[in-house]
């Protein structure tokens, strides 16, 4: 697994964490880069990470519910939600990532994590964002 995949996967675990637990997303990064919980820090990557999506919240989160077609955000799985939040970030915002490979991280991000239906989900929601981007930034 590569240094962004995993970073990648750090991101979706605090996001996921922070909802599940009902916590505070942004003090929830404070704590573990200040007192990680495991024998590795966070990586740099996942902080830049969960730090894009929370500094652009409102507007993923309005990208999403417009282009994913009916269903809402509380109605799709949490691991989705987080997930597609990251991927959204890194294709609107961050120009760095090409988009397909955002998009393949986050449809390899929930096929061994979420529903059998989620890739395709994730697959279809973030390929339209990624078309649409120019409208958005």
């Amino acid at each position: 697994m590569g240094a962004r995949t995993k970073a990648r996967k750090r991101a979706l675990e605090l996001l996921y964490e922070a909802e599940a637990r009902g916590l505070n997303v942004g003090q929830l990064l404070a704590d573990r880069v200040a007192a990680p919980t495991t024998q590795h820090p966070l990586p740099d990557y996942t902080v830049t990470l969960v730090e894009g999506v929370l500094a652009h919240w409102g507007e993923i989160n309005e990208v999403l519910e417009t282009y994913s077609q009916g269903w809402q955000l509380d109605r799709m799985p949490s691991v989705d939600r987080a997930v597609l939040r990251v991927a959204t970030w890194e294709i609107v915002w961050n120009d760095e990532v090409p988009d397909p490979v955002a998009i393949a991280e986050a449809v390899e991000l929930v096929q061994g994590m979420s529903t059998n239906e989620s890739p395709t989900f994730v697959n279809g929601l973030l390929a339209r964002v990624s078309d649409v981007k120019a409208t958005l930034a």
